[in-house]
């Protein structure tokens, strides 16, 4: 299975697995699976070290890096159809971040693991919900 790890997945994994449901444990460390990440999911990490939301060590670059370097994966590239169909989505709520990463699932056609609630019920893309 392909995976698209929403970011706080990405985060939760590299820095507290604890957090993860044993599914998404278990999906995350198997061979036969695909890590996939989307740039965004780097640029959110970046927003939430600059604004204080996660402590961490050095820059926010550098733990972004770091962070980036911790765990093979697949960079999903921010196309322009990916942009496109962001906007004609139907969403519960408009956050460019989340409206990327999962138009980034439905057209590579990867499955977006998340916790977030309002990512779960979509029906236009695939879930493993944590």
């Amino acid at each position: 299975m392909k995976l698209l790890l929403d970011t706080h997945i990405w985060i939760w994994a590299v820095l507290d697995s604890r957090r993860l449901s044993p599914a998404v444990v278990e999906a995350l460390r198997s061979p036969d699976n695909e890590l996939w990440l989307s740039p965004v999911s780097v640029w959110e990490a970046m927003l939430l070290a600059e604004r204080g939301r996660i402590t961490v060590q050095g820059t926010p670059a550098e733990w972004v890096q770091r962070m980036v370097a911790a765990m093979p994966r697949r960079e999903a590239a921010l196309t322009h159809d990916i942009a496109i169909a962001s906007r004609g989505m139907a969403l519960a709520h408009q956050d460019p971040a989340d409206r990327f990463i999962a138009a980034t699932a439905r057209v590579l056609g990867l499955t977006l693991v998340t916790a977030d609630a309002r990512l779960i019920g979509s029906r236009e893309y695939k879930v493993l919900a944590n």
